[in-house]
């Protein structure tokens, strides 16, 4: 820190002002000693006065040298210096986006001193990174994953975190994404800690691509062929590495007969070739016969088993070993989690694993492989507890190992078999909500003619007429029609939503008292709220819906499981809870659908039995019933799913286990993000049955194009009989050249999706000819979705179906909000 001296040369007044001070000062002394009589009072006035002058000189200097005030810049090489990371590349930018630091991984990886912003990355990758510093500017940090550089192929992870005293800096940390299963993770492991162990034990590897060629290897193998072991052997050939002598023993080359003989053993990486053709490379592992090993000079009998086993268990690889009657003697815990038996153990034999239909054939191969010559392959089995998706087993046959006899190796593809069934989920998930959307929106205009014509015919029908009744019947039927159709709507997300800010428990709070009703005597019915909730922003009615549906799938659930068991006397339990879960959790979680973020969640939970297995993949879709026929739709939970997705949420089912691992009930979780923003509380908006009358009575000259001729008969005569002069278009193309016409309309009534033109395509053509006339349009769509696809001005919706009485309404309330009717 530079400071200057207080009284350094520009810190003094200028000599005029000096030389008056100076003056005054004299002046005042010789008045205090003639006024006093005594020069000790004037000595005493003088000391004072020269105190004071040099206390007002001085304060601003003193002022100027204040260490808190003076903020040096950051010696940016020793930031540098101290972000040095061989696995991560780091740089440091200002709020301009200039790189001030980047530490040499980071210039290495991307070819220089280029900013982050500056980088090329594939697809939406660029976006993803511009996204990430705007979040870490307002919020503090931001991440993003899955990013490739352009022309590169490894996939890397970024954070971004704001620093900086005044918080004026980004620290951009990039690393790649390796996985231990790939052949890059086996070249960061052999040049791990876990490798000095190995080549302290005797134990060397290597891993050899197919053309023979050393890749990578363990220290002491570089040391032991070449007597450096600081040296590389990546490009050597492997066999060159070795010598054998005329007992076939294996010799390292620069050692000769003079050194200990090695067990080699051949481990295939994987089974399969490459989609080009190139055989993928293996694991050559060289065990010294004379650590720890008896038995004649190629390392026979059981003490080389437990030296190999500890070998194996330190792989990232799926490996097991077999005798030569093929029962198992070891595996380790990678090849546990790829057949899934992490909890349970090995069973006796490896066809034990598999299949009916593909144990005789697995047998068969690992005694040929046990027995004769040492060879190697691969053979694709179905295992027994996923019988659906093959996968690749490789086999080896080895020798000198005492009892072992075979080598299996499997990779553990658990995590991408889940990724390929979420996807798979997904995909279908979304095609038949297109489907089901699909048909909703078709069959609310048969649903609209079929409610209009009963609303005409009950026109000229009083109470008591013989057909009064029928009608009401085939009205209230249409009218449950409707029901369905709204909740196969809210499956495909299409449902109109009336989002608002709200609290979690204030939702289960409203709802309580209803479920305690539903859930009769036989069930206890419980809530625990977690503190410190964040706000989630849903419509609660539509949440509301959520919770009764859940609930009342739990109460049958429980009743049925019951009625299967025999119990009259049963007894169930509903609990409601809310938790808070932060972005950490969910990373933790490893749910990669599921963004990190923060959440609130509601778990509901029975005690009902729990889901069958083969149940789970098909629950949430629509008209999926396990009930009698008659008494359910199979909507409930696709209405629930739909709802949370567009609610921006997630939902999973899964069962609750008692400790013997048997299901004792049903558990859905649901997820709904954490609002951050800052939104208007909306007040709840009822639906009503019939639309209400406004006070307008003007009527008007209205044009209406629907392409469904009994749509557009039922809607001419309904708005004819309440006093609008109606003219009806078959399509988008005939209601624009009537609207170019010389008549001027007051509305247009229009469907949305129509042949040849479209409705917003018809209104914004017909805007451009009368820019102030208002257009409602009728869809069974959503009104939400309708707003984010259409952009125009002066745009009201009606949903299908609608009766006479909601579209007379709505046409009406329209033209009270323009003030005006037919001219």
């Amino acid at each position: 820190m530079n400071i200057r001296p207080v009284l350094d040369g520009d810190s003094l007044p200028p000599v005029p002002l000096m030389l008056g001070i100076l003056l005054a000062f004299a002046v005042s002394i010789a008045l205090v000693w003639l006024a006093a009589g005594t020069a000790l009072a004037a000595a005493a006035y003088a000391g004072a006065l020269l105190v004071v002058v040099l206390t007002l000189m001085l304060s601003p200097r003193l002022a100027a040298s204040n260490p808190d005030e003076d903020v040096t810049q950051p010696d940016w090489s020793l930031t540098a210096s101290a972000i040095e990371n061989e696995e991560a590349g780091i740089a440091v930018v200002d709020r301009a986006n200039r790189m001030t630091c980047a530490n040499s991984t980071y210039e290495r990886w991307f070819g220089g001193p280029l900013a982050p912003h500056e980088l090329v990355f594939q697809g939406s990758g660029k976006a993803m990174v511009a996204e990430a510093a705007r979040r870490a500017w307002r919020e503090g940090t931001a991440e993003a994953d899955g990013l490739v550089l352009e022309g590169g192929e490894d996939q890397i992870f970024l954070s971004v975190e704001r620093a900086g005293r005044g918080e004026d800096y980004l620290i951009w940390r990039f690393g790649k994404i390796v996985e231990l299963e790939t052949h890059e993770g086996v070249v960061q492991w052999l040049a791990g800690p876990l490798s000095e162990m190995l080549s302290n034990s005797g134990i060397e590897v290597a891993l050899v691509a197919s053309d023979g060629i050393v890749k990578a290897t363990t220290p002491g193998l570089a040391e032991r062929t070449t007597g450096n072991r600081a040296l590389s052997l990546a490009g050597e050939e492997f066999v060159q590495l070795l010598r054998s002598d005329d007992r076939d023993r294996i010799f390292f080359a620069r050692e000769g007969q003079q050194g200990s003989p090695q067990t080699l053993v051949h481990v295939p990486m994987d089974n399969p070739a490459r989609p080009d053709g190139e055989r993928p490379p293996s694991l050559m592992v060289l065990i010294d016969n004379t650590v720890g090993i008896g038995g004649g000079a190629h390392g026979g009998g059981k003490s080389a088993i437990p030296q190999l086993e500890a070998l194996l268990s330190a792989l990232p690889l799926g490996l097991a070993l077999t005798d030569r009657d093929g029962r198992f003697l070891f595996a380790n815990k990678a090849f546990l989690r790829a057949v899934e038996r992490d909890g349970e153990g090995l069973p006796q034999y490896p066809s034990d694993l598999v299949v009916r239909e593909d144990k005789a054939a697995l047998a068969d191969t690992v005694r040929r492989f046990a027995k004769g010559a040492t060879a190697s392959g691969d053979m694709a089995v179905r295992l027994g507890n996923n019988k659906e998706e093959p996968v690749s087993i490789g086999l080896a046959g080895v020798r000198g190992l005492g009892e072992a006899a075979v080598l299996l190796s499997i990779t553990d593809s658990s995590e991408e078999k889940r990724l390929r069934r979420q996807v798979a989920q997904a995909t279908k998930m979304q095609a038949v909500g297109q489907l089901a959307g699909g048909v909703a929106h078709d069959f609310n205009n048969v649903l609209t003619a079929i409610i209009g014509y009963c609303d005409l015919m009950l026109l000229r029908h009083t109470p008591g007429d013989s057909d009064y009744d029928d009608i009401q019947q085939i009205k209230a039927n249409s009218n449950r029609a409707a029901s369905l159709t709204r909740q196969l709507l809210a499956f495909s997300r299409q449902q109109t939503l009336r989002p608002v800010v709200l609290q979690m428990p204030d939702v289960v709070s409203e709802v309580s008292q209803l479920l305690k009703r539903l859930m009769g005597e036989k069930i206890e019915f419980s809530v625990r709220h977690d503190r410190e909730l964040g706000a989630v922003r849903a419509d609660p009615q539509q949440l509301e819906q959520v919770i009764i549906n859940l609930a009342v799938n739990a109460r049958d659930a429980m009743q049925s499981n019951a009625e299967k068991k025999g119990h009259q006397d049963w007894k169930g339990r509903l609990t409601l809870a809310t938790r808070r879960v932060s972005a950490r959790e969910v990373r933790r979680m490893g749910v990669d659908v599921m963004p990190a973020d923060d959440y609130t969640v509601l778990i509901v939970q029975d005690t009902g039995g729990g889901i069958p297995t083969d149940n789970f993949n098909k629950i949430f879709e629509p008209f999926f019933t396990t009930k009698e026929q008659g008494k359910g739709t199979g909507l409930g939970l696709s209405t629930v799913y739909g709802i949370v997705k567009q609610s921006n949420g997630f939902i999973y089912a899964d069962n609750v286990l008692d400790p013997h691992g048997r299901p004792t009930g049903a558990r859905f979780t649901i997820y709904l993000p954490v609002h951050k923003g800052h939104v208007r509380e909306a007040r709840r908006v009822e639906e009503a049955d019939d639309g209400k009358a406004s006070d307008w009575a003007g009527g008007g000259k209205l044009l209406l194009v629907e392409d469904e001729d009994m749509v557009r008969a039922v809607a001419e005569r309904a708005l004819a009989r309440a006093g609008y002069v109606v003219t009806s278009a078959r399509d988008g193309e005939e209601g624009l050249a009537i609207a170019k016409g010389k008549e001027d309309f007051d509305l247009i009534v229009s469907d949305v999706v129509m042949p040849a033109m479209d409705g917003p395509a018809m209104a914004r053509a017909i805007r451009r000819i009368k820019p102030n006339i208002p257009i409602l349009f009728m869809s069974g769509y959503a009104e939400e979705q309708l707003r984010n696809d259409i952009d125009i001005d002066n745009m009201h919706f009606i949903p299908k179906p609608f009766s006479v009485q909601q579209i007379n309404a709505k046409v009406s309330e329209v033209l009270s909000e323009q003030g005006k009717g037919s001219k």
